[in-house]
């Protein structure tokens, strides 16, 4: 199987940074940590209301990484704007809503076509990877594939909060979908609540070829540094796929 890339999310350490104002902890220190810890690329969801990640640190994190930045936004015009403006590596659409703790699913990809449309075409002819953070479900991902975005990311939310049974089948639902997505031509990533206990049945899919995983490393970051965080979830991934 090809390598898994892991896209790590430094979203919450702005949340801690903003508890408190001013610059630390600084979300640009830790996504040059988390390079040199062996994260493949850095995902930072620039939100609305700039609970977290703020415009500067977008701008900052475009200028300072030598590894794909990616960043996550709502389809609007302002986000639209911005992410011309930065020019990050790939831009990840996914729904926003202001009273949400954090992204509660996948976008619509299937019931938005016409919102969606001109904001992937922009992206994509600004040489910006479009991502569609979506559900794994068939309908999305042949919405995903009709918008012309090259890849999904498959949202395991409902898998990692499942148990048992609930667990299997919400498991089996990745497995379909990334299957089919790839059959569609579309590269396939993956994220939303995953740990070190549930890490590995994703990471074995063959057709995955990212995860994106944030708020678990920042927190176990607190206990044991984030290189050891990041260095972990590395290793764990890694024999999965072998």
């Amino acid at each position: 199987m090809t390598k898994l890339r892991l896209g790590v999310n430094i979203d919450h350490v702005a949340t801690v940074r903003n508890a408190r104002g001013g610059d630390n902890p600084d979300p640009v220190r830790a996504a040059q940590l988390a390079q040199a810890a062996g994260a493949d690329g850095i995902t930072a969801h620039l939100r609305e209301d700039r609970r977290h990640i703020s415009d500067d640190d977008i701008l900052r994190l475009s200028q300072t990484l030598t590894i794909p930045l990616n960043l996550e936004m709502a389809a609007t015009d302002e986000m639209l704007n911005i992410a011309l403006k930065a020019r990050p590596h790939a831009a990840c659409i996914v729904p926003e809503k202001r009273e949400e703790r954090t992204t509660e699913g996948g976008i619509d990809t299937a019931g938005q076509h016409n919102r969606l449309k001109p904001i992937v075409t922009a992206l994509g002819g600004a040489h910006i990877r479009v991502s569609m953070f979506i559900e794994p479900d068939r309908r999305q991902l042949d919405a995903s594939k009709a918008l012309g975005a090259p890849v999904v990311e498959l949202h395991t939310g409902a898998y990692a909060h499942a148990s048992g049974a609930a667990r299997e089948a919400e498991l089996e639902k990745i497995r379909v979908a990334a299957a089919y997505g790839e059959s569609l031509g579309l590269e396939v990533h993956a994220g939303h609540g995953l740990t070190y206990d549930n890490v590995k049945a994703i990471a074995a899919i063959p057709q995955i070829r990212e995860l994106n995983i944030g708020h678990f490393l920042i927190g176990e970051a607190v206990f044991i540094g984030l290189d050891e965080s990041i260095r972990t979830m590395r290793r764990l991934m890694d024999e999965a796929r072998t």
